[in-house]
């Protein structure tokens, strides 16, 4: 070592007390540091690697001279029980939490709330009994768990609510600070002066308006900080562990008493008021009707207190009843907008389908008799999949078209748009008008591409309909197993394709040129974008703004800036408006339906079709689902539409280019095929037989039996738990498993390399399957008999041996888990005892290994 040579951190040079260590692969003035400033960078920095170079720092132990060569038995004892007494520590401690949350809160919880929900006064009179009683445990616990996730999601949403009140502002007939208003000017400010002078009068007369100034100090500082209920620090305050069970079990019965136990009896009285008990309880969801009903009512007597408190002047009771209104105004707004809609479109959709799956109303209400729930999640559940669907399809829309053309419907992509301040500014009968507007809507698209298409289907092609839809088959082929192969293989591969967003986008791109053209709507429809970028802030003449509709009626023209002023600005694009105007606008909303009609009608047949072409080859003339059918029409469909569009996109570049474009996607695709052998069907084979030899028949097969297997159903269970087991991969640690997953996902189907991927992944995980399968078989059946056991014992020792053998791995694994365990208890004894110091280890180059260095040269 050089004199020259300076600490990186100190700048001070290595004496014989603190010498310089390069332990990094740096170099040139940063190479060297001392032991201690390195200790306190890595104190400061948190971190155990160099900044620059990314090199780990490496440490070797020092110990006292008087250690042992092996540590004493009993000072490995001590050490074991320390750990031991350590370890029951804790497990006690999460025990005793675990048994709280997920035993006492949910237990109190549920019996609270059957208590209240009991009505009779002994109900309350026992409710110390009931807590201690140990009938219908677990299901009280399960049921109580239901019940805590209600009410701490109620908790947060009032906290989140509070935020967006208070970031987003409050409605205006909320606002505190309101100047006096005028005696001739009810609904107008006073001037400044006359404020002025009645604060002065109120100051120089204060004991004889006191209860004046009691409301002035109300509304004072308290209405400055209108929102007192600091909601969001007991939100703070809630954790997991400590003291906080208690609070939780008595936040739990308040929002049960205050959000469920008040607006149910409120809804119940008015009910059996009103005569109509009988027919609420015919719904099958009686306690919840009666619970929004009652959340109703309390909403027009919070308008009416109020209303009262503002008349009044009671400043605290008026904020206080609004905020109140407005909890329960965006819970009935939430309640409706993504429950009860979506539950209207998916019972429009199944009424106006029923005659495609030869179906009756009757049918319908027997389903509903015997399962209201499931019947109506699974209405909801299909409401919700088409209104999801009709916004992307809008969302893609406004992609093509002029911005302005789509005025009447919301941006669900503008930054402004908040559905939630919406609900806390807007008057309700303006969500009412939105929400019956939305259903006409939808009702009408609904008729327009189901019901209209089903009724020309069956005119024209009476015996296409019904589609098969039954839930069992005779076939060979097992209805989970189709079931798996079409979410498992076909839908995924279909839908994760990003070309058929691009498809329907140009598809609907050509035929709103081709309608813009024929009806001379271009300008109007696409827009001019060389006029536009001619002159971006002129209206030239025959152009209008599409501020402004002309022709249409001032009032629809305000209502058009309001809905697009709303929330911010948005952009316009200005457009010619061609002669005849109106009426050219109906006969583009008449092509419009004429051609989601026809596009409805090819959906509906030409998928099926194939699908049952493609079935007769295979099945024969055995039924199948439809919804298979269906799949592998589509797909089949989607297909030959792809390779048509590749074949279109390669023919201008000529004969050449073709040949080696079709050379080098042969190759692709026959290296595809081969991966896909084995990694679609080798490996979920092998592993769906593993699963099945097992787990499946030895909990199943008794001895007595013979087990029969089904690779085509093994094989679609495979392929379940193949994508399970590569999910749960991929969100573990890094391996070599993860890393060579993770690098075939990188690579893609373009740039496949066929023989990392067998060498990497196939052959090693196909060589462990195999030895799994094979090694257990040829013990039952070679080496057993040899041993000359009794044919009970042979079919023992060949039915049990997979699960004995999954039990042997599992017990070497944990023996080796704890062997390891053992050493690092073992050197934190030694470590705890003996050492005495580090010292820091430095970084060799040419020997490609590490040594200390301890004095300067």
């Amino acid at each position: 070592m050089d004199a020259t040579d300076i600490c990186r951190v100190c700048r001070s040079e290595g004496t014989q007390d603190k010498p310089l260590y390069h332990p990094c692969v740096c170099t040139g003035s940063i190479k060297f540091i001392h032991q201690e400033c390195l200790l306190q960078w890595l104190k400061h920095s948190r971190k155990e690697y160099c900044e620059l170079c990314k090199h780990r720092f490496a440490f070797t132990p020092i110990y006292s001279p008087d250690m042992p060569s092996r540590l004493p038995v009993q000072d490995i004892f001590a050490g074991l029980v320390t750990s031991v007494g350590t370890a029951i520590r804790y497990w006690f401690h999460y025990t005793l939490v675990a048994f709280a949350w997920l035993g006492v809160v949910p237990l109190t919880a549920c019996r609270i709330y059957k208590c209240l929900f009991t009505g009779s006064v002994s109900s309350l009179l026992t409710l110390p009994l009931d807590m201690l009683s140990t009938q219908n445990l677990l299901a009280d616990c399960l049921q109580g768990c239901f019940v805590v996730t209600c009410t701490l999601c109620a908790f947060i949403s009032l906290v989140w609510l509070r935020e967006q009140i208070v970031h987003g502002g409050a409605p205006q007939w909320l606002e505190q600070n309101q100047p006096p208003l005028v005696p001739n000017q009810p609904n107008g400010p006073a001037p400044a002066n006359e404020v002025r002078l009645e604060d002065e009068e109120e100051e120089d007369d204060e004991e004889g308006r006191e209860e004046d100034a009691a409301d002035a100090n109300n509304g004072g500082q308290e209405d400055l900080n209108w929102n007192a209920l600091e909601w969001d620090r007991a939100a703070e305050e809630l954790t997991w562990e400590r003291e906080h069970v208690f609070w939780v079990v008595s936040l739990n019965t308040l929002f049960i008493l205050v959000f469920a136990f008040c607006p149910y009896h409120i809804g119940h009285f008015s009910v059996v008021g009103l005569g109509f008990e009988d027919y609420v309880k015919a719904s099958h969801f009686d306690g919840l009707i009666t619970t929004i009903l009652g959340y109703i009512l309390l909403a027009g007597a919070l308008i009416v207190c109020h209303a009262l408190a503002s008349l009044v002047k009671f400043q605290r009771s008026r904020r206080l009843l609004g905020v109140c209104y407005i909890v329960v105004k965006v819970s009935l707004l939430v309640v409706m907008e993504i429950g009860l809609f979506p539950l209207i479109c998916g019972w429009w959709l199944d009424i106006c389908s029923l005659e495609m799956f030869d179906a009756t109303l009757k049918d319908r209400e027997q389903s509903f008799d015997m399962a209201p729930g499931t019947t109506m999640f699974l209405h909801w559940l299909v409401g919700m999949v088409y209104v999801f669907y009709f916004a992307s399809f809008i969302l893609l829309l406004r992609e093509v078209l002029r911005p302005g053309v789509l005025w009447f419907l919301r941006n669900l992509n503008d930054p402004d748009f908040n559905p939630v301040q919406e609900m806390i500014h807007l008057p309700i009968y303006r969500h009412l008008r939105r929400f019956i507007l939305s259903v006409v809507v939808f009702g009408s698209i609904v008729l327009l591409m189901l019901w209209l298409p089903i009724r020309i289907i069956k005119l024209f092609f009476p015996t296409f309909l019904p589609y098969n839809v039954m839930l069992y088959s005779d076939a060979p082929v097992s209805e989970l197993s189709l079931e798996l192969l079409l979410l498992q293989v076909v839908l995924p591969a279909l839908l994760e394709q990003g070309h058929t967003r691009q498809w329907l986008k140009r598809l609907v791109h050509a035929w709103t040129f081709t309608a813009g053209y024929v009806l001379d709507l271009h300008s109007y429809l696409l827009g001019d974008h060389e006029d536009d970028d001619n002159q971006p802030n002129i209206n030239p003449p025959g152009r209008h703004n599409n501020n402004r509709v002309p022709g249409l009626g001032e009032g629809l023209h305000a209502a058009h800036q309001a809905i697009l002023q709303q929330g911010g600005p948005v952009g316009f694009q200005s457009y010619h408006r061609p002669i005849n105007f109106p009426l050219k606008i109906i006969l583009l909303v008449v092509f419009m339906c004429v051609t989601l009609l026809l596009a409805s009608l090819i959906c509906l047949t030409l998928p099926v079709c194939a699908g049952r072409w493609l079935m007769s080859f295979w099945m024969g003339s055995a039924m199948v689902h439809e919804l298979y059918t269906a799949a592998s029409g589509l797909y089949v469909c989607w297909l030959s539409i792809r390779a048509a569009t590749v074949m279109l996109s390669w023919m201008p570049q000529g004969r050449s280019v073709i040949l080696i474009k079709v050379h080098e996607w042969t190759l692709t695709i026959i290296k595809t095929i081969v991966v896909a052998v084995m990694l679609a069907g080798v490996i979920p084979l092998l592993l769906g037989l593993l699963f099945e030899l097992v787990i499946v028949a030895p909990l199943r097969v008794p001895l007595d039996q013979t087990p029969l297997f089904y690779p085509w159903q093994d094989w679609a269970l495979g392929v379940l738990h193949a994508k399970i087991i590569a999910a749960i991969t991929l969100m573990g640690p890094q391996w070599w498993l993860k890393t060579v997953i993770e690098q075939v996902y990188a690579n893609g189907i373009r740039n496949i390399d066929l023989h990392f991927i067998v060498r990497g992944l196939a052959a090693p995980v196909i060589c462990v399957l195999l030895l799994s399968l094979c090694v257990p078989y040829t013990i039952s059946k070679g080496i057993t008999p040899l041993l000359g056991v009794q044919p009970e014992m042979q079919t023992l020792v060949e039915r049990r041996i997979y699960p004995f053998l999954l039990m042997v791995v599992i017990l070497l694994a944990i023996l080796s888990f704890q062997i390891r365990q053992f050493k690092r208890l073992y050197e934190h004894i030694k470590n705890d005892k003996y050492l005495v110091g580090q010292r820091l280890v430095n970084y060799e180059r040419k020997s490609g290994r590490s040594t200390s260095y301890s004095s300067s040269s």
